[in-house]
């Protein structure tokens, strides 16, 4: 950990290129500090478990689900304190540079919505063919896991190759997120900012620059999508079908 700088966006994105991202105390500190774990948590993109009841729920359109559509909201909602999680590192600065990333295309959200109401979702930064979960939250049940099922096969279709949760916990160790340590992680930290290889379920060449929104302009598929919008809960299961 190195003592705190002024967050800017800038100093954020230099910062996750070199593997280190930012926390704080509490969530009305008024600094960060910078970590850089020796075992890092990443989910290999083709090693999510998508369990029998969660693809039901996703086949289901049991959620509406959009993207970049809340960012606020969802950056608000991963920060409130709830009865499993009386405290956040989640502090003002953190969250306004966010906002500020997000405003210049590198920081996005999935959420999950019951009706009108957003229930829950997830957020984080695209650099390169990387993505860097920063936090997600669920208001209902499995919101947060469809959310994140819903970015695993956006990220494979956009031609990611690096989706980084920062750490395991035992609920993301049952999602398929797996402990590397820091040299490891430093190999495919440098190969998704400076390689042309895309992900396996990529829609466009290996050299062409990854895309997080490639999902949304993919063709309807008979039996999947809907009318009630280019992507369905059934396209999602059929994306990560090879998955377990």
């Amino acid at each position: 950990m190195a003592p705190s700088v002024p967050l800017d966006p800038q100093t954020v994105l230099r910062a996750y290129a070199m593997g280190v991202f930012p926390m704080a105390d509490h969530r009305d500190a008024d600094s960060v500090f910078w970590v850089e774990p020796r075992r890092r948590g990443i989910l290999p993109l083709d090693g999510f478990h998508c369990s029998r009841s969660l693809r039901k729920t996703l086949a289901a359109d049991r959620f509406r689900v959009t993207v970049d559509q809340a960012f606020g909201d969802i950056l608000q909602l991963c920060a409130e304190t709830a009865p499993d999680r009386p405290e956040t590192w989640i502090s003002g600065p953190i969250e306004d540079v966010f906002l500020r990333l997000h405003a210049l295309g590198f920081a996005h959200s999935v959420e999950c919505w019951d009706g009108d109401r957003l229930v829950g979702g997830l957020y984080g930064l695209a650099l390169g063919r990387a993505f860097f979960g920063e936090s997600m939250v669920s208001r209902a049940t499995d919101a947060s896991k469809v959310a994140l099922a819903w970015l695993v096969a956006r990220l494979r279709v956009g031609g990611f190759t690096l989706l980084d949760c920062q750490f395991q916990t035992d609920h993301l160790a049952t999602l398929g997120v797996v402990e590397v340590d820091r040299a490891d992680y430093s190999v495919l930290l440098a190969a998704a900012l400076g390689s042309g290889a895309a992900g396996p379920d990529a829609t466009a060449p290996a050299d062409s620059p990854p895309d997080f929104f490639a999902l949304d302009r993919l063709p309807p598929v008979l039996g999947a999508d809907t009318v009630s919008g280019p992507v369905s809960g059934k396209r999602i299961v059929q994306l990560l079908g090879h998955t377990s």
